[in-house]
């Protein structure tokens, strides 16, 4: 799941940023309303987390261009300011769900997981590769009946390999889909994890599930190894 935050207050961006991307998701973020727009036209985005008082053109302005442009991704709206008709407001142009400051992370993330479900854009709840499995939204993994523990970026990795299976994914994609601020990680990150997935999945069963295809990236068997 890809999200995006415009919010202007920095601080409160990027804290938001490194709470979301631990619970596994892939997070982008904008500091400006015209910013935001132009990422949020792009289409990427699963949901969109979008303040109402921004530089440039404001929350209100950003959620009607996107609904007219027929961008129909999840919008919860952010305001320091409460009331119903600000409220009222938010939902007449298309917003989703509302959120006012401050608010709690593990509230604002429930209501994240709510809109995903009730849009159907979480995908399938469980992805399987024979006898791999993940429960995606329950954040859980098993190999054939036995439960395998992963950390939140693990999972990730392993997720976006199942999502494609006997596909070859580079370092590159890995780090645009899984990591945030890609451009300044080393890639070599990349395989630190794709080991740790190997000790855990493949190793204890025996299995060589995920294969590295020399100059290009990784592959996970189309039959789970």
């Amino acid at each position: 799941m890809r999200l995006l935050i415009v919010e202007d207050e920095r601080r409160l961006a990027d804290s938001l940023r490194r709470r979301i991307a631990a619970e596994g998701y892939w997070v982008d973020v904008a500091y400006d309303g015209d910013t935001g727009l132009e990422m949020a036209l792009d289409g990427r985005h699963d949901v969109i987390v979008l303040d109402v008082m921004l530089p440039g053109r404001n929350g209100y302005a950003v959620c009607s261009a996107l609904r007219a442009a027929g961008v129909t991704a999840p919008i919860l709206m952010l305001t320091a300011r409460s009331g119903e008709y600000d409220e009222a407001e938010a939902l007449d142009i298309g917003a989703d769900d509302y959120v006012t400051k401050p608010f709690s992370s593990v509230v604002l993330l429930a209501r994240l997981r709510a809109l995903l479900r009730r849009d159907g854009r979480d995908g399938p709840k469980v992805l399987q590769v024979g006898d791999l499995t993940l429960a995606r939204r329950e954040r859980r993994c098993r190999r054939g009946d036995v439960e395998v523990a992963l950390t939140a970026r693990e999972f990730s990795v392993l997720e976006h390999l199942m999502l494609r299976p006997g596909e070859v994914v580079s370092k590159q994609d890995m780090l645009d889909e899984v990591w945030d601020w890609a451009d300044d990680l080393d890639p070599n990150i990349v395989e630190v994890y794709i080991s740790a997935l190997r000790r855990k999945i493949d190793a204890p069963f025996r299995r060589r599930a995920i294969e590295t295809v020399r100059g290009a990236g990784y592959r996970l068997a189309a039959d789970g190894g």
